[in-house]
């Protein structure tokens, strides 16, 4: 006897693949789903990482820049401190140069030659005085620049005058201080020889 199955087989079939269709657009979804929440949670964990050592850096970077500003502060007064030592120096080294100046020059001014007046800025001072005649002054500039002492003796202008109804010159002339230069205490060149010395 022949059996003829009147279902509709084709019906049923394809009611399965669809569901077989939505079962696994499902379980594809929920992996998606996992997946994305997996990478996310990954993600925002290296960005709080990373943001955590941003604010590490920050401070770290902060506090760098304070002792920056404090090595700069100390190097101002350090630099301020060397500057005062070195004007100390300076004094104390020149402190009795107006004596010994004043000294040479009673030494080296020729007769016949009397200084007015005597103005020193710096190195540099400006002799004005009288001489009988332009011979001594002459020879007052040629003893300066013999002179350890003073060096370069430059005359601005000597003119006649009357000094008690006496014709004399009138001079102005500079003469500059030869001096050592300053080194520092701790230098082995310290106490050095002037120019004319070693000459």
């Amino acid at each position: 006897m022949i059996r003829i199955n009147l279902l509709p087989h084709r019906e049923e079939a394809r009611k399965q693949r669809r569901q077989q269709f939505y079962t696994l657009l499902g379980l594809v979804a929920l992996l998606a789903g996992a997946i994305w929440f997996v990478g996310h949670t990954i993600i925002g964990q290296q960005i709080s990482t990373q943001e955590a050592t941003n604010d590490f850096l920050k401070r770290e970077i902060a506090v760098l820049d304070k002792e920056i500003a404090e090595i700069k502060r100390l190097q101002e007064q350090t630099q301020s401190l060397l500057s005062r030592k070195q004007v100390i120096e300076s004094l104390q080294s020149n402190r009795a140069e107006t004596v010994h100046v004043l000294n040479e020059l009673g030494k080296q001014v020729p007769e016949g030659v009397f200084i007015r007046s005597i103005k020193q800025n710096g190195a540099r001072i400006q002799l004005m005085g009288y001489a009988q005649s332009n011979a001594r002054v002459s020879q007052l500039m040629r003893n300066l620049d013999a002179s350890p002492i003073f060096e370069k003796p430059d005359l601005v202008e000597i003119k006649t005058a009357d000094l008690n109804r006496r014709r004399v010159g009138d001079f102005n002339l500079y003469v500059s201080i030869e001096r050592a230069p300053v080194e520092p205490a701790d230098s082995p060149a310290a106490g050095g020889t002037t120019n004319k010395e070693q000459k």
